[in-house]
């Protein structure tokens, strides 16, 4: 009878970041106690599920971040929809005017990059929320860089639809 051969996948000492890896290695949950040094983002394995011991509220905060960067995710989406209407002068009734098509590349961009930054700013925040959490540290509130960032993207789109309520209401006196 022939011997069976060992699967080099079972081998603990085989699997390490630099050899072949198995998908059941790169999905290794991570307990959150267990991750004192650094940030626990970052930790190895990467595609490995967080395991939070549900003290108190932690697993309710826990769903609360990820339900905030999946706000700031929505909003970027709306904003690069916004950003590629506007430079592809979307227009159903009329051609856009000169000044619409002068405007709308830049205008378009400026979007685009807005959407970046507040994708951007939904992550770091996740991450630095997570981080804060899995050491226990309480925090209420976020720093005048996520203020400042959500202020310039609102003062963005109410300008941006004053303009546009200026150029109709000038092609329709003119």
């Amino acid at each position: 009878m022939p011997t069976r051969q060992p699967d080099p996948e079972d081998d603990p000492a085989s699997c390490s970041c630099c050899g072949t890896l198995s998908f059941s290695e790169l999905t290794r949950p991570i307990e959150v106690g267990d991750c004192s040094s650094g940030n626990l983002f970052w930790s190895w394995p990467f595609l490995g599920p967080l395991l939070v011991q549900n003290e108190s509220s932690d697993t309710r905060d826990h769903c609360a971040n990820e339900r905030t960067f999946l706000s700031y995710l929505r909003l970027s989406v709306y904003m690069a929809i916004v950003a590629v209407a506007i430079v592809l002068s979307f227009h159903l009734k009329s051609q856009p005017s000169d000044l619409e098509l002068r405007m709308a590349r830049p205008l378009g961009i400026i979007f685009w990059l807005l959407s970046l930054t507040c994708l951007v700013l939904g992550f770091g925040n996740y991450i630095k929320t997570l981080d804060k959490y899995s050491k226990k540290v309480a925090i209420v509130q976020h720093g005048w860089r996520t203020q400042s960032i959500m202020s310039l993207i609102s003062l963005s789109i109410v300008g941006t639809c004053a303009i546009l309520l200026v150029i109709t209401k000038v092609q329709a006196d003119g």
